[in-house]
């Protein structure tokens, strides 16, 4: 009977780290996405930062509308997927700091630290949130659950794209690991702003563009 009720114990847990690991999934589709900015803008800054507000205001308006119970088709269903367990009956708030950061980045920096600013937002942190989920393993004390494998792979991804950005390996690696603290700090969806905001200050200084 015991082995039984152990079985349908870790059943549950298996399926719950499933969903959860299938929530953050989704989540960080959507960070990976981000990453299209610095593309758009080659096209048109201007046309890139009226789109991301326009889809901004838009995400708003649907969410309220979820919250009043009016579902709007496919958008409605991948944020309640997508929604943490903290998050159920709010408004889910990191698409909107994700699109926020990303425009301030090309509002407040010059080229090439707007592109690596944006880059560690949607790379640095999205990795980091999944391979934290998916690995686990140790956690960082005073982090709210983030892991040594999580800022590992936040390390990695923004040391590579940058050094491929500047060509300079020591650059790479202080922003890099700059960016790899900030994602580590118990900030919420509000990381969405810090890091593209903090990165690009300290991408400034570094090559010296401010």
């Amino acid at each position: 009977m015991d082995k039984f009720i152990t079985a349908i114990v870790a059943r549950k847990k298996d399926a719950a780290q499933i969903k959860q690991i299938k929530g953050e999934l989704v989540r960080k589709l959507l960070h990976f996405l981000i990453a299209l900015v610095p593309f758009l803008v080659t096209v048109s800054k201007d046309l890139t930062l009226i789109l991301l507000t326009t889809g901004t205001l838009f995400y708003i308006m649907v969410e309220k509308l979820r919250l009043q119970g009016i579902t709007v088709f496919f958008i409605s269903n991948i944020t309640v997927v997508a929604s943490r367990d903290r998050e159920a009956g709010k408004f889910v708030l990191g698409p909107v700091t994700l699109a926020l950061g990303a425009m301030l980045a090309l509002i407040i920096y010059p080229e090439p630290a707007a592109r690596i600013a944006i880059y560690a937002l949607a790379f640095g942190d999205g990795f980091a949130s999944l391979i934290g989920k998916i690995v686990r393993g140790i956690k960082i004390p005073f982090t709210r659950g983030k892991t040594l494998a999580g800022s590992f792979a936040c390390f990695v991804s923004v040391f590579l794209i940058t050094w491929r950005i500047l060509g300079s390996f020591w650059m790479a690696f202080c922003i890099a690991l700059f960016a790899t603290v900030l994602e580590a700090l118990p900030t919420g969806d509000f990381d969405n702003l810090i890091i593209p905001i903090g990165v690009g200050f300290f991408t400034s200084l570094l090559i010296g563009i401010i």
